[in-house]
């Protein structure tokens, strides 16, 4: 694809956090500690030299077990802080569905939660008027709506937060595990009102444990491991393969051969391309029979 269609680009990003004694003390507490050797601070690197470039229409699915990074990286790509190293590079507005059923009122109600998340979103008062009933309706929720939103369950919470988040029509939309919300018919109907977002051409970035999400909705993946980047490919089921490995066995190093992706990279084009090919000779052959009957008749 050309450069006017990349959307988002991350060029060795590393992120660092600094650990350790950040106690409040005084001037002289500091002093003994730093020339006793008893103030120690240790950096930490949640992300190293990170690298991926994703185009319009794009979605890419983001594997890695638990402190791989994954979450601080979306959190540089949305804007909300910044890489210690490395560049970003966007385009287009983002809109981040990170971290779902923060941010509401334990004390509200759902309908009083529902427009103070609106307001936090940015929605105006005349948006939410006329968007209320969907959030309401998606959500299942309209049993629960005068109830204090500290009653509700956990999944309950999530169902609201996705259906408020759900009315942005983002260029890049960012998805954090909020995939796994509610139970298995919601699950269904959230990930079907996130592929309507995508058809509408949103570029899409999903983090997810499902690797059946992964395999099913993407097309490109970035594994992480460790703040490491260990592939980033449009090879996405052979990354899900090689990271279903890993995972039997973590005393192995995670590993991706580049060389068997590409064989099967070439199989799977030629398997579509025969597919394809069969498809056109049955299309072909009935095109000649309606002909054929045409001019019998």
């Amino acid at each position: 694809m050309s450069d006017a269609k990349v959307m988002l680009t991350c060029k060795n990003v590393s992120i660092r956090y600094k650990v350790g004694d950040f106690k409040n003390i005084g001037l002289k507490e500091w002093v003994m500690r730093r020339l006793t050797g008893k103030f120690k601070v240790v950096d930490f690197w949640a992300n190293r030299d990170v690298s991926f470039s994703i185009n319009e229409g794009d979605m890419l699915g983001i594997i890695g077990t638990n402190g791989a990074g994954k979450s601080t990286l979306l959190k540089a790509v949305s804007g909300i802080m910044m890489p210690t190293k490395g560049r970003i590079e966007r385009k287009g507005k983002i809109s981040a569905l990170l971290e779902l059923a923060s941010g509401f009122d334990a004390d509200l109600t759902v309908k009083e939660n529902a427009y103070l998340r609106g307001a936090m979103l940015g929605y105006t008062r005349d948006f939410m008027d006329k968007t209320y009933p969907y959030i309401i309706d998606f959500s299942e929720l309209a049993e629960f709506e005068d109830r204090p939103f500290k009653q509700l369950s956990s999944g309950m919470k999530s169902r609201l937060a996705f259906a408020i988040a759900s009315l942005v029509k983002p260029e890049i939309l960012i998805l954090d595990e909020v995939l796994a919300v509610g139970d298995g018919a919601f699950k269904a109907k959230s990930e079907a009102k996130m592929r309507e977002i995508i058809k509408g051409g949103a570029t899409t970035i999903l983090v997810s444990h499902s690797l059946g999400q992964v395999r099913d909705m993407c097309n490109k993946i970035l594994w992480l491991e460790k703040g490491r980047q260990i592939v980033f490919t449009d090879d996405v089921e052979g990354v899900c393969n090689c990271y279903e490995d890993y995972l039997k066995n973590r005393s192995i190093p995670p590993k991706y051969d580049p060389v068997a992706a590409r064989a099967r990279i070439a199989a799977r084009a030629a398997e579509k391309a025969q597919k394809a090919a069969a498809s056109k000779l049955v299309a072909d052959a009935e095109k000649a029979n309606v002909d054929n009957l045409k001019g019998v008749s």
